[in-house]
């Protein structure tokens, strides 16, 4: 391999890192702000009535952590496909379903009000499922490691509404 072309390689390489590193960053600066914004949320979850099918407290932080990985993974394996003008569409779909998620953790635990946070979860599962799409037609890996998150949040959207129901 000529010299230049090794450069360009190591180039598009450093490029590619650093944006992954973006995708990571963005994803968990999302899960740190919703963090910020409700502080107390363990307390608050303890403290709901809750179905007999609800999760513990405390597998809430390894299911977001793994899912906000998996968020930031999808999106940069998007971002590496050629195709400019689809990748700029599925990523702003990708950032207004990250928006939609950081608004739900204020208005559930800090604002604590849960109607108006299971109609943003339901706007979070709509946006997802465009994303997810969006993705699949860009990279089939993308769009599976978007999966678990869209089941989480499916989950998670009966889980407000039954508390919803019961308060």
């Amino acid at each position: 391999m000529a010299p230049s072309a090794t450069l360009s390689v190591r180039r598009r390489g450093a490029r590619s890192l650093w944006a992954l590193l973006f995708f990571l960053a963005v994803s968990y600066g999302v899960a740190a702000l919703g963090a910020f914004a409700s502080a107390d949320a363990g307390m608050v979850y303890e403290s709901l009535d809750r179905p007999v099918w609800a999760p513990p407290a405390w597998l809430f932080g390894p299911v977001w952590t793994a899912l906000y990985a998996t968020i930031a993974i999808a999106a940069w394996l998007v971002w590496r496909h050629p195709d400019r003008d689809r990748v700029r569409t599925a990523l702003v779909w990708w950032s207004i379903q990250l928006a939609v998620n950081l608004a739900w953790t204020p208005l559930f635990f800090a604002a604590r009000q849960y109607g108006l946070a299971l109609l943003d979860i339901l706007l979070l599962l709509a946006a997802l499922s465009t994303t997810v799409v969006r993705f699949r037609r860009l990279s089939l890996p993308a769009a599976l490691l978007l999966v678990p998150y869209l089941l989480w949040v499916a989950f998670a959207s009966a889980l407000n509404a039954s508390i919803w129901h019961l308060a």
